[in-house]
């Protein structure tokens, strides 16, 4: 590759996967409308990098990309509405535009002379449906047989927008590969995943005091940005990934949300009590992908312990959220 396009560029992914590609010479465009994506110390760091710009521009506004050139070796598509307060608050939102931001993107996906590559950031959330009929196996492979969870539940809305993208991408004769990330936490991501949430929350309790831990025996595994960002050049590049769906994450270990709270309270040297709390609403019960196919192809194994991603984590977020926040 020597030219990339990534929307969504300002986000948590985005720009973790352009500051990797820039470092190898690539030249990178960002693309982003700043709803969601910050304008901070970080994306000014990635951008004064040699080759790299980012354009703000807005692909819920159909002929956004008609401006865009038709040189880019690969386009990673990472713009979309998500988090699950946005997603539980705004479902019509969700649908429609993830829908409108994919089908533009591929608009200019359709019109490249020489993509090797477009790359559609799915989510694990489209094995949900499966989970609550009781027939997912874990860990879980991408040809699992994926059931709809009832369309009522606001939060079905987002697994819907990213099932419709994966079956444009499969339908609109580009070179497509389809990535499901799993549980992917790392600095720069927000306070809304569970990793920094739970940092936060443990940084204002008071010495002695309960923290409730929500959902504290369902089970994740946890990927560290710099192995979910390795996994997901590898099947760029790979000409062998493309027209699949491919598992991005980690395989094992797999913890209770009680232990992740456990692990991040002793790096953090917090006194709080931990509590175990009722189940967040709509909160899967398991979330586990099986790496194997992803692993063959790519020989990549996830090298990141949790223990050491959440000091990383921690290290960032003391830096540069937390005290400023006081």
């Amino acid at each position: 590759m020597r030219r990339v396009l990534v929307t969504g560029g300002a986000g948590f992914i985005g720009l973790s996967l352009a500051r990797a590609l820039s470092f190898d010479g690539i030249a990178v465009d960002l693309v982003d409308n700043f709803s969601r994506g910050k304008s901070d110390a970080e994306l000014a760091a990635v951008t004064a990098r040699p080759g790299v710009r980012c354009l703000t521009l807005d692909l819920r506004r159909e002929g956004a990309t008609d401006a865009l050139d038709d040189n880019y070796d690969a386009i990673f598509h990472f713009a979309a509405l998500l988090g699950v307060a946005n997603v539980i608050g705004r479902p019509y939102e969700t649908l429609a535009l993830n829908v409108q931001l994919t089908v533009e993107a591929l608009r200019l996906a359709r019109r490249q002379k020489r993509l090797s590559c477009f790359l559609f950031a799915s989510t694990s959330e489209v094995y949900a449906g499966s989970l609550l009929a009781g027939h997912l196996r874990f860990p879980t492979p991408e040809d699992a047989i994926l059931s709809l969870p009832p369309l009522v539940e606001p939060r079905t809305s987002y697994m819907l927008s990213k099932l419709y993208g994966e079956a444009l991408v499969r339908h609109a004769g580009v070179p497509g590969v389809i990535v499901r990330p799993h549980n992917v936490y790392g600095p720069r991501m927000g306070l809304e995943h569970v990793i920094p949430e739970l940092m936060k929350r443990m940084r204002t309790a008071s010495p002695g005091a309960a923290l409730p831990i929500y959902s504290a025996d369902h089970s994740r595994t946890f990927c560290y940005i710099d192995d979910a960002v390795a996994l997901i050049r590898a099947l760029a590049g790979n000409p062998d990934a493309e027209g699949g769906a491919w598992n991005v994450g980690c395989e094992e270990p797999e913890y209770k949300i009680l232990d992740v709270a456990e692990l991040i309270r002793r790096v953090l040297g917090a006194p709080a009590v931990l509590e175990p709390a009722a189940a967040t609403a709509g909160s899967p019960t398991r979330r586990c992908p099986s790496m194997a196919r992803t692993r063959a192809l790519t020989g990549y194994q996830c090298a990141v312990s949790l223990e050491d991603g959440v000091a990383r984590t921690y290290d960032w977020y003391a830096r540069t959220v937390f005290s400023v926040e006081g």
